[in-house]
């Protein structure tokens, strides 16, 4: 599945009022940008928005930050949220690399949806639950570490089920078949996510916690 280049998305994203254009400079402060101290959830490679935006809406007494890199995607995340005035949500245009430099101890939950899956050895160290970010994840989460990952790729599924638990975090909910899993479990779509579901695609769903 592929994203459309949008014109003027540079334009488009300096001009929302949801874009956090300098987030170093609310490192250790972001109860001041959204005025209370509720907890924040992050999402790093938000695409389009679908599923940061309404999970804010589902959950107006959480704060949730969605970080993408490529600028069309955070473009179209923009216009998704159009004229709504959601309190509680925010965007930052950056690498996902980069969120040591804007977070501290501030962040309750990540959630990696649909993350690229980087299927090849070789790349294993892009992966989003990769013993690297899981260690710059340790510099910003505020307690208990807290990680909700959904995937259609059984290579990243496989992979971050063995680097989470190499890891320390122990797993509260696993589903191999998310969309056909009795238990109740919150599920709001990413814009992939809805794709596949159309087409019956396997999707695959982890929430693992660790104290240590």
């Amino acid at each position: 599945m592929r994203y459309n280049v949008v014109k003027n998305a540079g334009r488009i994203i300096e001009n929302s009022a949801y874009l956090i254009k300098n987030p170093e400079a609310y490192k250790g402060k972001w109860k001041e940008v959204f005025g209370n101290n509720h907890p924040i959830c992050l999402e790093l490679g938000m695409g389009r928005g679908n599923f940061i935006i309404e999970m804010a809406k589902a959950h107006p007494t959480v704060n949730y930050i969605g970080v993408e890199l490529d600028k069309s995607q955070t473009a179209t995340a923009v216009n998704n949220v159009g004229r709504q005035k959601i309190e509680n949500l925010r965007f930052i245009h950056a690498d996902a690399h980069d969120i040591i430099n804007f977070f501290g101890k501030e962040i309750d939950t990540i959630y990696l949806t649909f993350s690229e899956p980087w299927p090849k050895k070789k790349d294993e160290k892009r992966r989003f639950t990769h013993e690297v970010y899981l260690r710059l994840y340790d510099r910003i989460f505020k307690k208990k570490k807290h990680i909700i990952l959904k995937t259609d790729n059984k290579i990243l599924f496989a992979s971050s089920i063995e680097s989470l638990s190499n890891y320390w975090y122990t797993f509260k909910k696993v589903s191999m078949d998310l969309h056909n899993d009795e238990r109740n479990i919150e599920n709001i779509m990413t814009d992939f996510e809805a794709h596949y579901f159309k087409e019956h695609r396997q999707i695959y769903y982890l929430d693992a916690e660790s104290d240590c």
